[in-house]
């Protein structure tokens, strides 16, 4: 194997299983082209770099960031509507800084959900080999006129609007479309359980995105704006929290519809622990998952980074004890839902979330044994990215 090199480590989570007993994962360039449970000794001339008592696993991926939104900012608008070039270079470094943050965490791979003028798409793009996470870019999204996160740009009422919002997507170069079913937190003006568009409207944003090969995935609390997205074709709904006016109802004939689908659910738990505790509806929202689980719904555990103050884009590992003692998954279980199954829900599963043959070399080593404690992916001991070790 001219080229290639070896990591080994006393421990592996592949995306799937974990493996013990000092697994080998074999490189070369950007991808890793074998993967050895056994143990034995590798080929003599195979060069291996022994990273010790740590277990290696796919880089994580977080399926719901902003990388424009600075935690704990007043007003999380990421310079909504300045044209300043200034400005404009200013959010841009901002995003870099962020994104390296998040990959010096072991987040490999981050979805970027909303952002002003596809700043995210020039943040992806001027990334060289190993230097930053994958970015996975929405530009704008899709809202209704003065709905959730309009100061972003995204705009557009009628049918023929969505249509033309899509196609400016496509043409800007995008690898996921992302509508606002529903009113949001941030947003003055704007109540979560309330929908912004029917299920024609939004059946008109998934058949244009898919007759482009891509994926939709939309913003949705209230319990009819997620039935609506559902059965317009969405491929995801982020928060899937089922809030009502003054609380949480779930409708679980949507919620095995949910299943019967496909549909992922994106559960932005990721968070640091001991700031602001969960309002009592989001408790509430919580309370579901066991049930939503159960039916069969595949919940992927994000982070929603930089809305909050308690959600820097460091954040992800950070929540994945706190998510798993509302969903009731053992640590495995856990683990895929922040690699394999996360990739998967971004439409990234056939290379990234998993540590195969054929797959991008994006790896993380952390301390402990994170099979048996979740909180073993706060010690980050390596990254890799592309198959490059990232600084530390």
């Amino acid at each position: 194997m001219s080229g290639a090199w070896g990591l080994r480590a006393a421990r592996l989570f592949d995306g799937a299983a974990a493996h013990h007993g000092s697994p080998l994962v074999v490189i070369r360039d950007e991808e890793v082209v074998a993967v050895d449970v056994s143990g034995a000794r590798p080929a003599h001339d195979l060069p291996v770099t022994d990273l010790g008592d740590v277990t290696l696993l796919p880089g994580l991926v977080d399926a719901h960031t902003h990388l424009g939104f600075e935690p704990g900012a007043l007003d999380p608008r990421p310079l909504g509507g300045e044209d300043d070039e200034a400005r404009r270079q200013a959010l841009l470094d901002r995003m870099r800084r962020h994104a390296g943050q998040a990959l010096r965490a072991g987040v490999t791979t981050v979805r970027d959900l909303g952002d002003w003028d596809y700043l995210a798409l020039e943040v992806r793009d001027g990334f060289a080999r190993g230097t930053g996470p994958e970015i996975l870019a929405a530009g704008p999204p899709i809202t209704s006129t003065g709905g959730h996160c309009w100061f972003l740009g995204g705009e557009a009422d009628r049918p023929d609007e969505l249509r033309a919002a899509v196609a400016e997507r496509v043409a800007r170069g995008v690898d996921v479309v992302k509508v606002m079913a529903t009113g949001g937190g941030i947003t003055p003006g704007s109540a979560p359980y309330q929908s912004q568009y029917d299920v024609e409207r939004l059946r008109v944003v998934v058949e244009a995105a898919h007759a482009a090969n891509l994926m939709v995935t939309a913003h949705a609390h209230g319990a009819d704006g997620i039935a609506d997205a559902v059965r317009a074709g969405v491929d995801g709904v982020e928060h899937g929290t089922f809030m009502t006016a003054d609380g949480v109802a779930a409708d679980w004939a949507v919620v095995r519809e949910m299943a019967e689908r496909g549909v992922y659910v994106g559960v932005t738990a990721g968070r640091v622990l001991g700031g602001a505790p969960l309002s009592p509806r989001v408790l509430a929202a919580r309370e579901l998952l066991p049930r939503m689980r159960a039916e069969g719904v595949r919940l992927v555990c994000s982070s929603d980074a930089g809305v909050v103050v308690e959600k820097p884009h460091d954040c992800l590992p950070s929540g994945l004890a706190e998510f798993q003692s509302f969903v009731d998954m053992s640590a495995v279980e856990v683990l895929a839902a922040v690699t394999g199954v996360a990739a998967d829900s971004c439409g990234v599963g056939h290379r990234k979330g998993r540590i195969r043959a054929g797959f991008d070399a994006d790896l993380v080593a952390v301390s402990g044994d994170p099979g048996e404690d979740l909180g073993a992916l706060r010690e980050v001991v390596a990254v890799f990215r592309a198959g490059e070790r990232v600084p530390r």
